[in-house]
């Protein structure tokens, strides 16, 4: 496999509309049964994969968009690429600030960190958002660059784009969050903006759900499947809410169709005494 076939995937679907599962934010451990906040976050993930092989099987993608691993241990991936396998072969992942790319592409091949999945009437673009060492999220020039060439090249080939990321682009309301927010925001909406087929924005990192608009384009974030943080807060605070997932379609006419579905009928353990979990 050459260095381009790894950077642009083309997948085949029957139909006209691309069905997704977006799963974000696991932090696994790098052994099965590893806590965050007290809560076993193998025990909430499996709890989430059962959830999509009962209510949206068979999806044509699983995104995985960052904070995979909560320290980038291997045999974290090495978990998920089972945990996803279950849903989808074709599961795609890119980092968080917890993650390791390096070792994501040892244990799951470059094959699973694409730039761009070409798939029905769309194209799903993936950046990097991860500052090495840092909780925030900087796209730079690189990213950025990538960014305006996929999305050139999409519209020429009259393809609706979707924009995935780890960090949130826009302040969700949460203080201490939003002190995390992509550090050019600025720049990356400068070059959606030019770009009349970007639909939709996606990204985690916030551990809650968002859909809301900005002009056209459609901004959503999505719950962990572990642990939930609680809306419009000025620190640290957890939420009661159940881990989770986003379902989405990709209609050929470029409308998105999306919702979230939680694991709410079981409980889960959280410490919620925490003042933080980093």
């Amino acid at each position: 496999m050459t260095a381009e076939d790894t950077r642009i995937r083309e997948l085949p679907i029957d139909g006209d509309t691309v069905r997704i599962v977006q799963i974000t934010d696991t932090h696994l451990k790098g052994y099965p049964g590893g806590t965050l906040l007290g809560l076993d976050t193998d025990d909430s993930l499996q709890a989430i994969i059962d959830l999509v092989k009962t209510e949206y099987p068979n999806p044509d993608l699983i995104l995985g968009t960052g904070d995979l691993a909560d320290s980038g241990a291997a045999g974290a991936y090495e978990r998920l690429l089972d945990y996803f396998g279950a849903i989808s072969d074709e599961h795609y992942w890119l980092p968080g600030n917890h993650d390791l790319r390096d070792v994501m592409i040892d244990v799951g091949g470059a094959r699973r960190l694409p730039d761009v999945i070409r798939v029905g009437a769309w194209q799903i673009i993936m950046l990097d958002s991860q500052i090495p060492g840092e909780v925030g999220g900087h796209l730079g020039d690189q990213e950025l660059g990538k960014l305006d060439e996929y999305l050139a090249a999409g519209e020429a080939a009259g393809l609706y784009s979707l924009v995935c990321l780890h960090h949130q682009p826009v302040p969700i309301g949460c203080s201490w969050l939003d002190e995390q927010m992509v550090q050019d925001a600025d720049a990356f909406f400068a070059v959606l903006d030019r770009y009349k087929q970007v639909r939709g924005v996606l990204w985690g990192h916030v551990h809650q759900a968002l859909d809301t608009m900005r002009n056209d384009l459609r901004l959503l974030c999505t719950p962990s499947t572990c642990v939930q943080f609680l809306p419009q807060q000025e620190d640290f605070a957890v939420d009661t809410l159940s881990p989770g997932y986003r379902w989405m379609e990709l209609g050929s006419d470029g409308v998105i169709r999306t919702g979230v579905s939680r694991a709410e009928s079981r409980e889960f353990f959280v410490d919620r005494n925490a003042s933080g979990y980093l």
